[in-house]
C-alpha cells in the first residue's frame, strides 16, 4: 500500500532523513521505533505531506504522491494523528470530529460519528465540551477519532500513548489492534517500543535518519541490540 524509496528530507541545511526506504502492506500494522531525533516524526510528516522531501519517492497504492499537497493526500486515503494530538481547543468534541470528515461530504457522517463513539465512549459523554477542556487521554481519543472520520485506508499514528495513564494506553492499543482487524492499514510511531512491537506485524528501527534494522516484529523484539537500546533488557 505504501512504498517509500530512498527518501530524504531536511530543515533548512540540516538533513534529517538520509535515504529512508520502507514499505507497508495492506492490512498490517508497521511500527517505527527509535530514539528521539531519529527522524520518525519527520518521516510521518513527509508521508502526510506537511514536510517536503528533498529526494526519493513516496507511492501510495502504486501512485506517486510526493508532489501532492497534504489535503490531497487525505482525499486519496491517508490520515495522520499528529504527535501532541493538536485538537482544535475552542471547538466542541462533535465539531472536531466533523472537521475530520471535511473532505467527504457524504451521507455516512452520522453513522461514522456513532462508530467513533462506540470505540471511545468517553467522547460521547463530552459531546458538547470544548476539546481544550478534555484530559490528555480524551484528547488522544478525539485525535484518533477525528482521523478516522476521514475514512482513511492508511492511518499514521504518531506517539498515541504519550502522556497517557497505563489503563488508557491499554485501551488505545486495543483500539489500534481492532482497527487493523477491520482491515485498516496502520503505520505507528511509538516511544513505548515494547507495546508497539507487541501489536505490530513488522517493525523498522530508525537511527539518525536511516533504517538500521527491519523485520518481523517478534524478531525485532528479540534482537539483542533492540532489547538493550529500547526495551531496557
Amino acid at each position: 500500500m505504501l512504498s517509500i524509496e530512498n527518501v530524504r528530507s531536511a530543515y533548512g541545511r540540516i538533513e534529517v532523513l538520509h535515504g529512508v526506504t520502507l514499505h507497508v502492506a495492506a492490512g498490517e500494522i508497521v511500527t517505527l521505533i527509535g530514539a528521539n531525533g531519529a527522524g520518525k516524526t519527520t518521516l510521518m510528516h513527509a508521508i502526510s505531506g506537511v514536510q517536503p522531501i528533498t529526494g526519493g519517492a513516496i507511492r501510495f497504492e502504486g501512485e506517486p504522491i510526493e508532489q501532492l499537497p497534504a489535503h490531497a493526500r487525505v482525499a486519496v486515503g491517508i490520515a495522520q494523528v499528529p504527535e501532541g494530538r493538536q485538537v482544535f481547543d475552542p471547538l466542541s468534541v462533535k465539531d472536531n470530529l466533523r472537521l475530520g470528515a471535511w473532505s467527504r461530504r457524504n451521507a455516512d457522517l452520522e453513522r461514522d460519528l456513532a462508530r467513533v463513539c462506540a470505540l471511545f465512549p468517553m467522547l460521547e459523554a463530552s459531546w458538547e465540551m470544548p476539546a481544550g477542556a478534555l484530559s490528555g487521554g480524551q484528547q488522544q481519543m478525539l485525535a484518533i477519532g477525528r482521523a478516522l472520520m476521514a475514512k482513511p485506508r492508511l492511518l499514521l499514528l504518531d506517539e498515541p500513548s504519550m502522556g497517557l495513564a497505563p489503563n488508557l494506553v491499554d485501551h488505545v492499543l486495543a483500539v489500534i489492534r481492532s482497527l487493523r482487524d477491520e482491515g485498516l492499514t496502520i503505520l505507528l510511531v511509538e516511544q513505548n517500543a515494547r507495546a508497539a512491537l507487541a501489536i505490530a506485524d513488522r517493525a523498522y528501527v530508525l537511527e539518525t535518519g536511516k533504517v538500521a534494522l527491519n523485520g518481523n516484529a517478534a524478531d525485532i523484539q528479540n534482537d539483542r541490540r533492540v532489547r538493550e537500546a529500547y526495551l531496557g533488557i
